[in-house]
């Protein structure tokens, strides 16, 4: 089997799309499955280099479209090496020139055409038309959506999920939609690394005033949609009622935003939470690792997430997740007992810490357990892997388009 998979750009500072690919191919690749990524990327752009398998850099984008003249001819060259292709993301040209690609060679006599599959990544999520602060984008989705994006979506032979709710959301903010099937195949990520005594230290070094006191961390950028003014809001209340909390740390680049700037302002200015809430910015490596396997739990209120890798790390590293039930996954970390699930409000935030504060030493110990059992059973790569496959070779064969 051969697949391409279609993107924007696979720059690892753009975020969840561009590594979703990388997991999806390293483990579609040890099935023996080969693996094309084109994209609108630069030729030059240095972290191309980084990637093992072929990528067709025929950027640069033009404009925050992410047009590019070079990527339809490029379609329409070689579309029919692939038995799938999979346009990964919507609302960039990429989706609208595979699907244009796909209806021209539709015209050609006995075509071998490769299944036309899409995922979305969470981008027909309703948050997106309903946040406040979006009705301009939410406004320039709907047209775009009439013009061109329900073509893509309508005619695809199926949409690709990373989870049930993924799937039940994406059928809310749009008509027409009516995908041919949809999928829930899942996602995951690789195994991370095993605890190492010097994980800890290297945290430690990062968080130096946290000494060796329990915390509870957030590990995410820090942003209003990741919902960090309602973790620290509802940490203060609780530093009111009662003195042995865990220290807070808030990890994660964005510190040097204005929304950034806000929150460290807020702690400063409250003898309350002053020394109590610490901000080590961005961790990587073995601070980052240390941070994970030492923390009480995970804590992440958002109020929008598609995946969370950083929920599904957490779980990795055996640490119960504290979370919203706007992280998509909510229902299948629920379902297994690896954290707790609330809604993403101050209150809702507030008591998902103080049931987690209530529990016995014991049963935080279990939930431990289940949270890495969660990791195992939903989100490592091989079984989502397994899922992604079995959805492809539904009805393993190209597409011969003959006419006459």
């Amino acid at each position: 089997m051969n697949i391409l998979h279609v993107v924007a750009n696979m720059d690892p500072q753009s975020g969840g799309v561009c590594q979703a690919i990388r997991t999806i191919v390293d483990g579609l690749a040890r099935r023996g499955i080969q693996n094309e990524v084109a994209t609108i990327d630069a030729p030059d752009a240095p972290y191309l280099a980084q990637y093992t398998f072929p990528v067709h850099a025929l950027g640069p984008a033009a404009n925050g479209w992410h047009y590019s003249a070079r990527l339809l001819p490029w379609l329409l060259d070689n579309l029919t090496r692939f038995d799938t292709v999979i346009v990964h993301g919507l609302w960039l040209y990429p989706s609208h020139a595979v699907r244009k690609a796909m209806t021209q060679l539709r015209q050609t006599p006995s075509a071998q055409l490769p299944r036309f599959l899409v995922m979305p990544h969470g981008m027909l999520d309703p948050w997106f038309q309903k946040a406040s602060g979006r009705r301009i984008k939410a406004l320039r989705n709907w047209a775009y959506w009439k013009l061109i994006e329900n073509n893509v979506i309508n005619e695809a032979d199926g949409l690709l999920f990373t989870c049930e709710t993924e799937l039940l959301l994406a059928r809310e903010p749009f008509r027409p939609y009516h995908p041919a099937r949809e999928l829930n195949v899942g996602h995951g990520i690789a195994d991370v690394p095993a605890f190492d005594p010097a994980m800890p230290i290297a945290f430690r070094e990062r968080c130096p005033e946290l000494a060796n006191e329990p915390y509870l961390l957030f590990l995410s950028r820090i942003d209003p949609k990741k919902g960090v003014d309602l973790l620290v809001n509802a940490y203060a209340a609780l530093v009111q009622q009662q003195a042995s909390l865990p220290k807070l740390v808030i990890a994660g680049p964005g510190l040097d935003s204005a929304y950034g700037d806000q929150i460290r302002q807020q702690v400063a200015q409250s003898p309350a939470l002053a020394g109590r809430v610490l901000f080590p910015g961005m961790l990587t490596g073995d601070a980052k690792w240390g941070a994970f396997y030492g923390c009480q739990a995970f804590v992440l209120p958002s109020h929008q997430e598609n995946f969370g890798i950083a929920v599904v790390e957490a779980l990795a590293c055996g640490s119960p997740v504290l979370i919203s039930n706007q992280v998509n996954i909510w229902r299948e970390i629920d379902a297994t007992g690896g954290g707790l699930v609330g809604p993403d409000t101050q209150a809702g935030t507030q008591q998902l810490l103080a049931d987690w504060l209530r529990l016995s030493p014991g049963d935080q110990q279990l939930m431990r357990q289940r949270a890495r059992q969660t990791f195992q059973q939903h989100f490592f790569i091989d079984p989502a892997t397994d899922r992604l496959i079995d959805a492809l070779v539904l009805n393993d064969h190209k597409s011969t388009v003959s006419h006459g």
